[in-house]
């Protein structure tokens, strides 16, 4: 690659580091904030302790598919419905959500409101699905 390449598409190279920053920066901001995340075939080792599934989705998304057994309360909902899942507050709670985007802003809600054992799911429900474990719809 030479100089003079570069220096014609400098734009390209600028998006490109654009775009490692943004990918850099999710673990870089969940590390101060105990977030712990697992992936889709992590998620077994997790479930011999007591714990829930909190799907954050919207309850259209949460009807085409969700992991089984999982409690749906929208993002939105969330701080409203808190009191209903303080009963939940030692369990571990893994956080899941279409993309594994909401889920994140609702592991930092949860761990604020005293939740100890939170996890998001890497990629959520997309994740999930990539690697072919069950999936409930309805």
């Amino acid at each position: 690659m030479s100089l003079d390449f570069v220096a014609r598409n400098w734009y390209l190279f600028a998006m490109l580091v654009g775009i490692i920053l943004l990918l850099a920066m999710d673990p870089i901001r969940r590390r101060g904030t105990g977030i712990r995340s697992v992936s889709p075939l992590e998620f077994p080792r997790l479930t011999r302790d007591p714990h829930i599934v909190l799907d954050v989705s919207e309850p259209a998304e949460f009807k085409k598919g969700h992991l089984p057994e999982s409690l749906n309360v929208p993002l939105k909902k969330l701080d409203q419905e808190i009191a209903r899942l303080d009963k939940h507050k030692n369990k571990t709670v893994l956080v899941t959500c279409r993309s594994g985007n909401r889920s994140a802003s609702a592991a930092r809600a949860l761990i604020k409101q005293g939740f100890e054992h939170v996890y998001t799911l890497e990629g959520g429900l997309l994740a999930w699905e990539k690697e072919n474990l069950p999936v409930h719809r309805g």
